[in-house]
């Protein structure tokens, strides 16, 4: 997949542009962190991976930047739980599990 995740801080949200269409996750700063609240791809980008190209995007750059995530979006939480890598940076991550 070959899209360019961007950080359009002005709407406080990560997006991909694919089709004329957006898909994005609206996030919070918050300090030494940041919380993803929404995931919304498009209907017609739905089953083709634009959510996990969006949920591994936006953990990496929590990651790179040094930033702890709060998952509050279920889409990202979940994506979280199934990919082991995540879990440490997660605020919510149950470390018992």
């Amino acid at each position: 997949m070959d899209h360019k995740l961007i950080n359009n801080e002005a709407e406080k949200r990560f997006e991909v542009h694919i089709d004329n269409l957006i898909a994005f996750v609206d996030y919070k700063l918050f300090k030494g962190g940041i919380a993803y609240i929404h995931t919304e791809v498009p209907e017609t980008l739905s089953g083709k991976g634009v959510g996990s190209f969006l949920a591994r995007g936006v953990l990496d750059y929590a990651a790179e930047n040094h930033l702890k995530v709060k998952p509050y979006c279920p889409f990202i939480n979940a994506y979280i739980n199934r990919h082991p890598e995540y879990q440490e940076n997660s605020v919510f991550h149950n470390k018992e599990a």
